[in-house]
């Protein structure tokens, strides 16, 4: 049960599968959460669960709420405004749910831990950023990093390599950070070159093979991949 999580590690796996979970609906089940979400409904919530499942649902009826809730009502505000701008809004408040339970999960912990929670937290992109699409600032790049950066590529581990011309190593002294701040469409994770990457030929977004469901040996039979929310739009046409 999450309200047991009691250490930063535990803590942090929660806040993570909770996050992955609400990305899921506000990306690749975008379009049956927009449809969850009918105004004429009552008081509706958009819940993460830490199995990464996600939930739209009323809220708690115990007061208070054995866990911090999230945003109260989004369903009322979805035909009055453009879709973009109300998937932002339901990320912005989802991010806020998000901190705010797993700082409530952290009640017990001393100061140090809290201050870890949160740079690991801090070191993911929000949901809003990945909704957005927006990349994140970042601060001061290192040394380090940007050697790290100067060797990415959308490249695993065992060097398979899906191609893209937006990626192409003769573009990269105009892109040196792009790589670095590349996000995974479907969770939100940062680049890392040791993971194999896939693209979309549609949308252009890139995701975790993993995520998708996708292995280096059946990227090299595919000639054109179209992401889940693209296989999806095409298959209604």
């Amino acid at each position: 049960m999450a309200s047991s999580a009691r250490t930063v590690e535990e803590i942090f796996k929660d806040y993570t599968a909770r996050r992955t979970a609400i990305l899921r609906a506000l990306t690749l089940d975008v379009d049956h959460f927009y449809g969850l979400c009918d105004p004429d409904r009552e008081n509706l919530c958009l819940y993460g669960h830490p199995n990464e499942s996600w939930e739209v649902s009323l809220p708690a009826e115990e007061v208070p709420a054995e866990l911090p809730e999230p945003a109260l009502g989004i369903n009322f505000a979805r035909d009055g405004m453009n879709r973009k701008d109300w998937l932002s809004l339901v990320a912005v408040h989802s991010d806020s749910w998000l901190i705010s339970l797993a700082f409530y999960l952290a009640a017990r912990l001393n100061r140090n831990e809290r201050k870890r929670l949160f740079t690991m937290m801090n070191d993911l992109p929000t949901v809003f950023e990945v909704v957005t699409e927006r990349k994140p600032v970042k601060d001061k790049p290192s040394i380090e990093s940007e050697s790290k950066s100067q060797g990415s590529t959308k490249r695993s581990s065992d060097g398979q390599v899906k191609s893209n011309p937006k990626i192409a190593d003769a573009d990269y002294e105009d892109n040196e950070d792009e790589h670095g701040e590349t996000l995974c469409g479907s969770c939100g994770g940062n680049y890392n070159a040791d993971e194999f990457w896939i693209g979309c030929d549609v949308c252009e977004r890139w995701f975790h093979g993993k995520c998708v469901k996708i292995t280096p040996a059946k990227a090299e039979s595919i000639k054109q991949y179209k992401c889940p929310s693209c296989s999806l739009r095409s298959g209604r046409h």
